[in-house]
């Protein structure tokens, strides 16, 4: 949160894997007793931008000056699970609204407005981190401060980014929230917090280093894991639940060295840091959730597919 890297710095690392939010935007062809159409969970037909009911749509259709549109959105996981895909969608959103418009823009410029869309315009709390991982893609550390940001790629070899990966298990835990809710309460603690906040942060240094060095035994990633998990869980009551400590404590119980609520809290994923031999224990233990494998990503967001069209705006529009 800008509350607190603004004054003291701030750092992640993150990484994107291979699941999705796919965007297909297209000129609306003007057959229809609407102007715009965009199917997501909910289908909107308008002629108006202020119509429009989903604000993250509303507010970009507006901050590109985008008119006579039909969008669809579709997604490998679901909302409000604590793996970005709200600034995926943002992201996604934008890199098809430039290609509409025949363009080809760099991907700090997507994350930067992607941010200003989220943070400012739609004015919902929390971090930047997403936007930056989504537009970016790959596994980073990213530093910020008043400044600005800073992505680091990880310099870590193919064979130790591989078992990294293999060692790491998602589950669902059926629960969802909306995030910025979580952020807000998390906000309002930061100054009682700042200890641990800085703490959090300084360990960002060790955890990158057992990444990089190759001679460095990989399971301390998983017991720091733990360890910043329980300093995260402390900030605020409603980043965790009994529910999800109860889940947490069983995944320990049965191998995992570490682990950590994905996202601002409240509910969502679970990613745990488990030994191959132990990851069958680790699966029976938590057999009543669903497992989700998956791959690292490089890439971030992309145009799958572009055709340029002949597009005439109305005068009304110039």
């Amino acid at each position: 949160m800008k509350e607190f890297y603004e004054e003291y710095g701030g750092a992640v690392l993150s990484t994107t894997f291979d699941k999705y939010c796919y965007v297909t935007a297209r000129h609306l062809p003007r057959f229809f007793d609407y102007s715009n159409e965009f199917v997501y969970a909910n289908i909107e037909r308008v002629q108006e931008l202020d119509e429009i009911a989903h604000p993250l749509i509303r507010n970009l259709m507006k901050f590109k000056d985008m008119h006579e549109i039909r969008l669809s959105y579709e997604a490998d996981l679901p909302a409000r699970t604590g793996l970005g895909t709200s600034s995926s969608f943002a992201v996604g959103m934008l890199n098809a609204f430039y290609g509409i418009k025949g363009k080809m823009v760099d991907k700090r410029r997507l994350a930067d407005e992607a941010i200003y869309v989220e943070r400012v315009l739609c004015n919902e709390a929390g971090g930047i981190q997403d936007q930056i991982a989504a537009a970016f893609g790959g596994l980073n550390r990213i530093d910020m401060d008043k400044d600005g940001y800073k992505v680091s790629p990880l310099t870590i070899s193919n064979q130790r980014k591989n078992e990294f990966n293999d060692n790491l298990m998602l589950f669902f835990t059926g629960f969802s929230r909306f995030s910025a809710k979580v952020q807000k309460e998390t906000k309002k603690n930061l100054s009682d917090k700042t200890k641990q906040l800085l703490e959090m942060k300084s360990l960002v240094k060790e955890a990158e280093d057992i990444l990089t060095d190759q001679h460095s035994n990989l399971n301390e990633f998983g017991r720091l894991l733990d360890y910043t998990w329980k300093l995260k869980r402390g900030i605020s009551a409603g980043i965790s639940t009994g529910s999800i400590d109860e889940l947490y404590d069983k995944a320990i119980n049965a191998g995992a060295i570490g682990g950590k609520l994905l996202g601002a809290g409240g509910g969502g994923f679970l990613l745990f840091y488990v030994e191959k031999d132990k990851q069958p224990t680790v699966m029976k233990a938590l057999e009543h959730l669903l497992y989700v494998p998956f791959k690292f990503e490089t890439e971030g967001t992309k145009v799958i597919y572009f055709k340029a069209e002949d597009y005439e705006i109305p005068d009304r529009y110039l």
